[in-house]
């Protein structure tokens, strides 16, 4: 078992860049992260593609919101379940092959959708097959590429390379919808062939990745079910991601991306705003994580991470408490991508811990509990926010959202957040 040491961190406050090995440039010239970095990039574009053409499918055929998100929400679930078992293959099997085998398998499921598409042979059974299986293979292999990243940046670029990672993530959830909407008006097959092909991109670039993927550790040992959850016990024992997944869970309870935006279009209708209004209100408030991202890696070079997570842990309760004094709806939006706007900047400082702190054998099943626990408190969150603005109003629900993320934030007072070491100066024991 894996346990994390440091040395003592200095001021909390502006802190000097790192030297030039672990700087952005350096990271730039690594050739095997970069062209992983890109092949998930592919992946991932495919996949937020996907989650707006499903529904969009469902409503063309059907005209059923209920059963669009049915699919969506059995798409959360799947892909919850599966990043468990894809962290424990990320810890004993071969990852290039693991994840060659997620990609070309969504490949050939999205090719055949497509051709059923083409000759008219689709029901909402068969939508919801497609959607799950992918939803699976996503599951599994996104920790298996995120565990990849240890073995093949060094230990001075691990927190530069997790603040890349951000801009890949909300850079791709920001084209994934206009790209799935153009690309269905020209006809309801297009938007999955074009993913079939972002899968194929991703399976090339990854053949051409030259370095290991994973330490030598034998035979990886018997898989058994035990085995695979011990990433769950990882995280309660670890003295700096204990208390940072516990924000994580409470952040994500009343902030997370499909909840704030409900409750900002509803509270915009009741208020009686127009379609334009809400379409830039909510604009304005996904720009905000897109924003956060360019700008990680310097806040992660920059600032103590202690500084870095403390803002980000205060920031939702004092902008819902903003929320609840906004004077019109666009400062709505404008509010919401300010919170969200610094949470790029807390994931990239938490997975460069755990990509420092954590032995690579442990990688993978530790990741794959900390995207489990991070999903799970996502669909509880959307419909709690739901049932208090239908039961109270918009007030009662920007101070339940205060509350909640306020109790959260409360981890970042102890003393082990108020000290924290640069992820670069965690080694593992």
């Amino acid at each position: 078992m894996t346990t994390a040491r440091w040395r003592p961190p200095g001021r909390l406050g502006l802190a000097p860049p790192v030297d030039g090995t672990g700087g952005s440039r350096a990271l730039l010239r690594n050739r095997d992260f970069q062209t992983l970095w890109t092949s998930r990039f592919f992946a991932g574009l495919g996949k937020e593609s996907g989650e707006v053409a499903y529904p969009l499918l469902v409503l063309v055929l059907v005209g059923s919101a209920a059963q669009a998100g049915a699919i969506g929400a059995a798409q959360v679930a799947t892909a919850m379940v599966a990043s468990v078992v894809g962290g424990a293959l990320a810890d004993r099997s071969n990852r290039r092959a693991v994840l060659l085998v997620c990609d070309l398998g969504r490949l050939a499921l999205l090719a055949l959708f497509t051709a059923l598409l083409f000759t008219g042979h689709v029901s909402i059974p068969l939508i919801l097959c497609v959607a799950v299986s992918s939803a699976a293979l996503t599951g599994v292999a996104n920790p298996v590429a995120m565990a990849a990243i240890k073995q093949l940046v060094p230990a001075a670029q691990l927190a530069d390379a997790a603040a890349q990672n951000q801009i890949r993530l909300f850079g791709t959830t920001a084209l994934g919808a206009p790209v799935a909407g153009s690309l269905f008006n020209l006809g309801r097959a297009f938007p999955f062939a074009a993913e079939a092909l972002t899968y194929l991109a991703s399976s090339v670039l990854l053949m051409s990745v030259r370095g290991p993927m994973q330490a030598d550790r034998g035979d990886g040992g018997r898989w058994n079910l035990r085995g695979a959850v011990s990433g769950f016990a990882v995280l309660a024992r670890h003295p700096i991601l204990r208390p940072m997944m516990a924000w994580i869970l409470g952040f994500n309870l009343v902030f997370t991306q499909t909840g704030a935006f409900l409750a900002i279009i509803a509270t915009a209708e009741s208020q009686g705003a127009s379609h334009l209004q809400i379409g830039m209100t909510v604009s304005l408030a996904g720009s905000g994580g897109l924003l956060g991202a360019l700008v990680a890696g310097l806040v992660v070079r920059w600032v103590r991470p202690s500084t870095t997570f403390l803002v980000a842990a205060w920031s939702a309760p004092v902008g819902a408490l903003a929320l609840l004094m906004a004077p019109n709806v666009i400062l709505l939006g404008v509010i919401v991508g300010c919170v969200f706007a610094v949470v790029p900047c807390a994931n990239a400082v938490f997975y460069g811990y755990v990509a420092a702190s954590v032995g690579d054998d442990l990688q993978g099943r530790v990741l794959g509990a900390v995207m489990f626990l991070a999903m799970l408190s996502q669909p509880v969150g959307i419909l709690g926010i739901g049932i208090v603005f239908d039961q109270a109003g918009p007030g009662w629900v920007f101070l339940t959202m205060a509350c909640v993320s306020g109790a959260a934030a409360l981890c970042s007072l102890t003393p082990v957040m108020r000290a924290l070491p640069r992820p670069e100066e965690v080694s593992v024991a």
